[in-house]
């Protein structure tokens, strides 16, 4: 064995900066994937929140209508206010209004009015190469039911 140098003892004892460097490094590969997470988790709730507002607010509006084509022009409103107030895309949303009972129209007297909501999210980042855009979505649905009052009247 050949006995070192002192300045090659002293460059291999010094460790100044590394830890700095370790920090950043260690600190990138951990922190991407959580904001990533959080970010996402975020727009997922959003839309979750968004949609079952929306099944929400329509069956009320549809339920508390005056006659049935009131009930369309409410439920059309408060659909295109929560997507504005929500940024829900108009095109993914799926709408679905039926009346639970012996009701052949919707709302009638005493009906039980059901809306189901349903959307998708798309994942952040997520290029559209070979259709991953639509492989990385998140499905969301919300039902809501409200019954008609048995005083309701059509016109």
């Amino acid at each position: 064995m050949r006995p070192r140098r002192a300045s090659t003892d002293r460059l291999l004892d010094d460790e100044a900066g590394s830890a700095a460097l370790e920090f950043i490094v260690g600190g990138v590969i951990l922190l991407v994937p959580i904001v990533y997470l959080v970010v996402t988790l975020g727009i997922i709730q959003s839309h979750a929140l968004g949609v079952e507002s929306a099944s929400r607010h329509v069956a009320r509006a549809v339920a508390s209508a005056e006659t049935v084509e009131d009930a369309d022009d409410r439920a059309a409103a408060v659909l295109d206010s929560l997507v504005t107030e929500y940024d829900l895309d108009r095109d993914a949303l799926a709408v679905d209004v039926s009346c639970v009972g012996d009701a052949a129209t919707c709302p009638a007297a005493g009906a039980i009015v059901r809306v189901t909501v349903s959307s998708s999210v798309q994942l952040p980042l997520v290029p559209p190469v070979l259709g991953l855009d639509d492989a990385a979505r998140v499905g969301v649905e919300s039902s809501s039911v409200q019954k008609v009052s048995r005083y309701w009247r059509d016109g």
